[in-house]
């Protein structure tokens, strides 16, 4: 129920009561509803207070009100906002002669990027918590090499000056999975889980879904497939699973959904699943397609609930991607970590050009996994390193023991994915920074002087999975610090070192020095490059219209 402050409170509740009245005959006789997904959605009913000039609208529709307007003393409504964001806690300088190596997870999901977009091109800043910069970073792709050789993917690596703090090193590591023949590709086992709850109603919600799944149909093939499952109040299938050729059929399986009722999220989920089992095409794309704002209410709907439950699915080999959609109750961080259990990735939807983006360049090559449980090991050499820091994954580094693990998971890369990670590192003999590593009583921190005295900087292991196998191979490649200068560095480079630091402005970090969004913009206009999709352009505009809103 919505909370109304009225100095009149009393001529408020009679008015109230007597409208609800009159919309209950409305609804009990189905006279100007309107049926949608079974349920009957009442009329809008409006009170305009004309003595304060005070307007309120209340919407007794069944289903979950998505935005929860208030009026204030003063006569002036406002939003409630209810989204929700996990805390980031951002990582720290770690000491070489303490911690020698740093281990962490790949992460593809892009979602924080959008989902910053949408604050800032509503006027708004971002909460620091919506900001995950690893998340920024690999929006954008890098033109690194195609991979040669037996494994599926190339290992980059390149250092320089960071731009915020020039007595340090910027360490870049890049990932570039092979793209695949787009004329060879297996066929798709598509299962959508849409919600279409009460809370998905306003039109950057399901509304935008449809004309994003939509666009998504016109390049399926005759070979691949799809099902609708959707979930409001209680799970259902709108549509089984269906050859893509038959097109008419699916888009009138997406037009008939509706938002309406509770959101029974665990239990679409196990529904999604069992029909993606009964239709699996074999080394094909088997992928559960979760479109929602997050807002689940019913069944299992906590958020450890739903990661077990995924965790336990993704052993039939059936991936997940989340698409997120919405403003106002967005539950941010409750996908990021499903998407993470699934063997998935997460994107945030924020308009219909990030819909051709997904559903369209990115849902059928780009989504299809080529290697699994990708982890990246750094050992530093600490006669080069005093101490470093890993700039953003902050919830993908993995404890040291976990990178010979084979049984914990990691992420998954899928084809042409480009994947990048940047550390700052102060170097050893740097005047900056107290040495704080710990003195042991019954052991000592010995180097290796016969090979920590050359001129490596680093060793860079990789794990990874093949997609069917339960195995990891392992790379290894030492690094060296060619002390390139920054204005000689890669597009690549100067481009993701801008990234970073907007992200490192948006949440204030404590590392960012000096740093200005002048600064950003000037290292971006330099790196664009070929810049075809207009996305390195619109990243420079964004940070342009940050200046202003600081």
């Amino acid at each position: 129920m919505k909370t109304f402050r009225n100095r009149n409170l009393k001529k408020t509740v009679i008015t109230f009561a007597a409208g609800l009245s009159v919309l209950s005959f409305l609804l009990l006789t189905n006279c100007g509803g309107q049926r949608m997904g079974g349920v009957v959605q009442g009329e809008v009913y409006r009170e305009y207070a004309k003595s304060e000039k005070r307007s309120a609208m209340m919407d007794f529709s069944a289903g979950a009100v998505s935005r929860e307007e208030v009026i204030n003393d003063d006569g002036i409504t406002t939003q409630h906002n209810t989204e929700e964001y996990d805390l980031i806690k951002e990582n720290e300088f770690k000491n070489v002669k303490d911690n020698p190596l740093s281990t962490l997870s790949i992460d593809v999901d892009t979602a924080s990027y959008s989902n910053v977009r949408r604050f800032i091109n509503g006027n708004q800043l971002p909460p620091k918590d919506a900001v995950r910069i690893e998340e920024m970073i690999n929006y954008f792709r890098y033109s690194y090499p195609q991979p040669e050789g037996e494994h599926p993917f190339s290992i980059n690596t390149e250092i320089s000056e960071t731009p915020w703090n020039k007595e340090n090193r910027l360490l870049l590591i890049g990932i570039q999975g092979k793209s695949l023949n787009y004329n060879d590709l297996k066929p798709c086992n598509f299962v959508f889980l849409i919600d279409s709850s009460g809370s998905m109603e306003s039109p950057e919600k399901l509304p935008l879904l449809k004309k994003s799944l939509a666009l998504m149909l016109k390049g399926l093939k005759k070979n691949d497939r799809i099902a609708i499952v959707a979930y409001a109040g209680s799970a259902g299938v709108i549509l089984p699973s269906t050859p893509a050729t038959e097109k008419d059929r699916i888009l009138g399986a997406f037009e008939s959904l509706n938002a309406g009722g509770s959101t029974a999220g665990g239990e679409g989920i196990i529904l999604a699943y069992r029909i993606a089992k009964e239709n699996l095409i074999k080394d094909g794309n088997n992928r559960v397609i979760l479109c929602t704002d997050g807002d689940f209410n019913v069944g299992a709907s906590s958020t450890s609930e739903m990661v077990r439950m995924i965790e336990e699915k993704r052993k039939d080999d059936i991936y997940l991607t989340i698409c997120g959609f919405g403003m106002g109750n967005y539950k941010d961080g409750r996908m990021e970590q499903i998407s993470n259990a699934g063997n998935g990735n997460y994107f945030y939807i924020d308009n219909i050009k990030e819909s051709e983006k997904v559903f369209v360049k990115e849902m059928r090559a780009n989504m299809f996994t080529i290697a699994k449980d990708v982890k990246i090991q750094i050992e530093f050499n600490p006669l080069k390193v005093k101490s470093y820091r890993l700039i953003g994954y902050e919830n993908r580094v993995l404890a040291k023991e976990d990178f010979d693990n084979d049984k914990k998971d990691a992420g998954e890369l899928g084809a042409g994915h480009t994947v990048t990670a940047l550390y700052e590192i102060v170097p050893a003999g740097s005047g900056k920074g107290e040495d704080n590593s710990i003195e042991l009583r019954y052991q000592e921190n010995t180097i290796k002087k016969e090979t920590a005295s050359g001129n490596e900087i680093m060793v860079l292991k990789m794990r990874y999975k093949p997609v069917k196998e339960e195995k990891s191979k392992l790379i290894v490649k030492t690094v060296t610090d060619e002390n390139i200068k920054f204005g000689k560095t890669s597009e690549n480079f100067r481009f993701a070192s801008a990234v970073a630091g907007f992200g490192m402005l948006l949440r204030d970090s404590q590392f960012k020095n000096d740093l200005t969004a002048k600064d950003i913009i000037r290292i971006a206009k330099d790196a664009k490059g070929y810049d075809e999709e207009g996305y390195r352009s619109e990243f420079i505009g964004l940070v342009e219209k940050y200046s202003l809103l600081k």
